[in-house]
């Protein structure tokens, strides 16, 4: 039988129908999906994007009680009133949605992954606690775990905080040497204030063998030695700080002078901290050294120290330590002009002096191994700033 061109002509015509069936049946589909859906459900999404989150809850609350097996809209629901600080309210969405008998598995893994959520942002951490440790083994482990540890550092449970963050780093493959040995350090601090010095040996070493740098280690051994009166050794200690990050030797610059001091040779404790000022100037350094040679070697010494840092950096702060070494030393005619003076500067140097987070700037009089502000390990600088900005 012979083959005729004009037997192909209705097959464009046939894919033409063919697709023109296949749309209306996803229009269909579609059509049938939206009307299912109440109009709450769309004024609540208009209500999102306009940035009007009251309104989206209202809206939502009412598809919710329409249909009330819309479970992703209860978690988005639920979301939205932990975002706006209704936390009551969300921790009811997350438990009822928990208290349904068909709730299918990776359905009630996240119900109670958002539950726990509201029970850390309530403060209930205890509640907190049980429901992230449930959620072990689950996609949702390691979030969990950081909230684990963010509870273990709040509650100051340094132990546990260790085996969380152990598991962390198997499952992230992240070191976190510097957090583990900061824990072992405050266990050791604690341990010191119990005057239990075998304990704070031991953190101290654990704390050591997870980070060779660390600088607080070292510091503590000082801390543990002059607590026990070896005072020689404690300053040997604390001027290895210098090998490992000389600008913490701020921080252990006074107790330095003081151990000098009770050691009856303040004349090689003034020639260890000119020296440890000269290598990393800092006002906590001069502060110490400039109480040690006015006691020792009187104003007129301390004075012309001050007035040897002033021209290498003149700072307000080095200011208010000429006008006091000045001031011992004045005749009584003097003292009520240079009492002035330094009244004035002392107003504005109480605004001086702050630490400041290189991470997120958060400022501070009192210097912190953990941030307030970010919560994060070692981002204070140890030397202090004079800009009310927080700027070196």
């Amino acid at each position: 039988m012979d083959f005729e061109l004009w037997w192909l002509l209705p097959i464009p015509v046939l894919f033409f129908a063919l697709g023109w069936i296949a749309a209306r049946i996803d229009i269909k589909h579609l059509l049938t999906e939206s009307r299912a859906l109440p109009l709450s459900y769309f004024r609540g999404l208009n209500f999102l994007l306009n940035e009007q989150p009251d309104k989206a809850i209202e809206s939502f609350i009412e598809v919710v009680k329409v249909d009330p097996q819309t479970i992703d809209l209860h978690f988005a629901l639920g979301s939205l009133f932990r975002r706006q600080g209704e936390i009551d309210r969300a921790i009811r969405m997350h438990q009822n949605l928990l208290d349904r008998p068909d709730l299918p598995k990776d359905r009630r893994e996240t119900a109670t992954f958002e539950l726990a959520q509201d029970f850390h942002r309530a403060g209930l951490l205890d509640r907190a606690e049980d429901l992230f440790v449930k959620l072990a083994g689950t996609p949702y482990e390691h979030a969990s775990q950081g909230f684990l540890l963010s509870i273990y550092e709040t509650e100051k449970d340094w132990p546990k905080a260790i085996a969380i963050t152990r598991g962390m780093e198997a499952i992230s493959k992240t070191p976190h040497h510097k957090e583990i040995a900061h824990y072992h350090c405050e266990l050791a601090q604690a341990a010191l204030l119990r005057s239990d010095f075998a304990l704070a040996q031991q953190e101290i070493e654990l704390a050591r063998a997870e980070y060779r740098g660390c600088a607080r280690a070292t510091m503590l051994t000082g801390d543990l030695l002059a607590q026990q009166g070896r005072l020689a050794e404690a300053v040997e200690a604390w001027g290895r700080i210098e090998a490992q990050s000389a600008g913490y030797l701020a921080l252990v610059a006074e107790r330095a002078a003081a151990a000098y001091a009770k050691l009856g040779d303040p004349a090689q404790g003034i020639r260890v901290l000119s020296a440890w000022q000269a290598s990393v100037p800092s006002h906590d350094v001069l502060v110490a050294l400039f109480s040690l040679v006015l006691a020792h070697e009187g104003p007129e010494a301390a004075a012309a120290l001050v007035r040897r840092e002033l021209a290498r950096s003149p700072t307000l702060l080095g200011l208010d330590r000429l006008l006091e070494a000045q001031l011992a030393a004045a005749p009584a005619e003097r003292r009520h002009d240079l009492e002035l003076v330094k009244g004035l500067v002392a107003q504005h140097t109480k605004r001086l002096g702050m630490y400041r987070c290189e991470q997120c700037g958060f400022r501070a009089r009192q210097w912190y191994w953990r941030c307030p502000g970010c919560q994060k390990w070692e981002t204070y600088s140890p030397k202090r700033t004079e800009s009310l900005e927080g700027q070196a």
